[in-house]
């Protein structure tokens, strides 16, 4: 029988000062669902340094498909010595050339402090401004962010109080209006939300939910918002407390939750939360069978998940119509390393399919698929990203991969990479992880992409930095991309990661076609295999001290 979690349930756990170059071909320390892990907290105050150098901004071509970096000064030049991860994409569905991304930002490597960083563009992805902060000198973590059918944008961000605030911007994401003081949006730890886009009486709603370290004390919880994320209703205890997972709306109205019980996987219903004048309820708790469990903190991603699920519905309009699907990178049975694995749903939730895998390479357990994240597009297309080792002799260096259906899920393209490879255990902060997800909006053509790497080299550290950058992705992989793009950079040296070129920053204005680039082809050298990290152990979470 599972047991309600205890208030051990919350301890933090006390990570070990490893540097992070993981395990690449022993075992992992799983993450176990049903113990504590590291809460987002204030533990280094801010760490102000005075930049005189920049460097050119990345533009890392791989194949047809070409990444931008997103963090970049205000005269589009690399920021050296920042780092920037766990980016949440968002997309103007009236104008998809305007796009927002939000990132956890740190403003030196030398400290874990970090703030709300954004990004937005106006010309499809191509060129990118960082005007700054949500709130500057403000702890901030956890960032998502999402768009209505208007193209509203909406930014909720997590404080060092494990309480939120939600951000609207009007304007493409060029600036951000708090919508409460901070805190009052209530939620917790890994919160995500979604908005309800439909015509029927939960119109403008927006639901949210976080992982049980949450801003009442206590319980996975969820809240509703029936004034466009101003004011927040109380939280309500959810069924089986799924956690680190998301949300999403059918076209009925109807509500529906993924994540991981702290064991198996549920999606729990609620039909009525869409009703203002009633107490949203919880009428069908569905057990799904994902193939795996969720991992983290230990290998590929030392202080972090390997990834966290997306409950996705389908609004085709199509005879796949208000389908539900699924996706995480799971850790299957007997392995330590992670597998992309995809479920759904065609009756309401009731029942879903066996675990489908989504990555095709064979069976190898030194190497991982991990920060699985997927969308479906409005034609009932699914397109699905995630970081993929299985070109490194290292089992480490990743890439990111890309693969789409159009059978629901049934089954999924040959992968393709869509970046260079980089190393993710370097340009960390005093945090080892490069976050604990990456996101992506679909529409009819492709899929718009947010994710960290670690492309541009920093000399002055011997290390690569984490960046966030942004991608185009689409079915097939061939011919023109759907979006505009600048003059290939230069080919990247034969390194396992790509070094910045000199290439010059495109203007918005401009939009020159891309040319082909051959892609690097020389192996990563193997790094040694590190020594295993040792199981860490509980610790009470200190109150947080106040903040600067």
């Amino acid at each position: 029988m599972k047991k309600r979690p205890s208030v051990l349930h919350y301890l933090l756990l006390l990570t070990l000062p490893v540097f992070a170059t993981a395990f690449a071909q022993g075992p992992s320390p799983l993450w176990n669902p049903r113990a504590a892990r590291p809460l987002e907290k204030y533990d280094n105050p801010p760490a102000y340094i005075y930049r005189l150098e920049t460097s050119p901004r990345m533009i890392s071509p791989h194949g047809v498909f070409i990444s931008y970096q997103v963090n970049v000064d205000a005269n589009g030049n690399n920021i050296v010595g920042d780092a920037a991860n766990e980016c949440s994409i968002s997309v103007d569905p009236t104008n998809t050339s305007k796009m927002a991304i939000g990132w956890r930002q740190f403003d030196s490597v030398s400290s874990n402090f970090r703030q709300g960083g954004w990004g937005y563009t106006t010309d499809a992805g191509v060129t990118w401004t960082f005007p700054g902060v949500l709130e500057p000198g403000v702890f901030r973590s956890d960032p998502v962010t999402n768009s209505d059918e208007a193209g509203t944008f909406f930014y909720l961000s997590l404080l060092q109080t494990f309480c939120e605030n939600m951000y609207r911007s009007t304007n493409g994401g060029q600036s951000w209006t708090e919508l409460q003081a901070d805190g009052l949006a209530g939620g917790g730890d890994k919160e995500w939300f979604t908005i309800d886009k439909t015509n029927g009486p939960g119109h403008g709603f927006q639901y949210q939910s976080n992982d049980g370290a949450d801003c009442s004390g206590s319980g996975v919880q969820f809240q509703r918002s029936t004034d466009g994320g101003v004011t927040w209703q109380p939280p309500i205890d959810i069924p089986n407390e799924p956690t680190t997972g998301t949300l999403d709306v059918d076209t009925n109205g109807n509500l529906f939750i993924g994540g991981e019980g702290f064991s198996p996987f549920y999606c729990v219903r609620s039909i009525n939360a869409q009703f203002g004048g009633q107490t949203p309820t919880f009428d069908q708790i569905t057990q799904v069978d994902m193939g795996g469990f969720i991992g983290g903190f230990g290998g590929i991603n030392p202080d972090g998940l390997w990834g966290q699920l997306f409950l996705a519905i389908d609004h085709s309009g199509t005879a796949t119509n208000n389908n539900i699907y699924m996706l995480a990178s799971v850790v299957p049975p007997g392995r330590s390393t992670t597998d992309v694995m995809f479920v759904r749903s065609t009756d309401d939730g009731a029942t879903f399919s066996a675990p489908v895998k989504v990555n095709d390479d064979p069976v190898n357990p030194n190497k991982w698929h991990w920060f699985g994240t997927f969308s479906v597009a409005p034609n009932g297309r699914l397109d699905a990203v995630w970081y993929d080792t299985r070109n490194a002799a290292n089992n480490t260096d990743s890439q990111l991969f890309y693969s789409f259906s159009t059978d629901a899920g049934v089954t999924w393209s040959a992968n393709v990479a869509v970046s260079n490879s980089f190393n993710p255990f370097e340009g960390y902060p005093n945090q080892d992880k490069i976050g604990d997800y990456i996101t992506m909006v679909s529409d009819e053509t492709g899929g718009n992409v947010a994710y960290a790497a670690t492309f541009n080299f920093n000399p002055n550290n011997g290390q690569h930095e984490e960046d966030v950058y942004y991608v185009r992705v689409f079915p097939g992989g061939q011919g023109p991309s759907p979006t505009p793009t600048p003059t290939a950079s230069p080919t990247p040296t034969a390194t396992p990661t790509p070094t910045a070129t000199s290439t010059p920053t495109a203007t918005a204005t401009a939009t020159p076609t891309a040319t082909a680039t051959p892609t690097a082809t020389a192996k990563p050298t193997p790094r040694p295999t590190p020594t295993p990290r040792g199981t860490p152990a509980p610790r009470p979470r200190p109150t947080p001290p106040p903040r600067p």
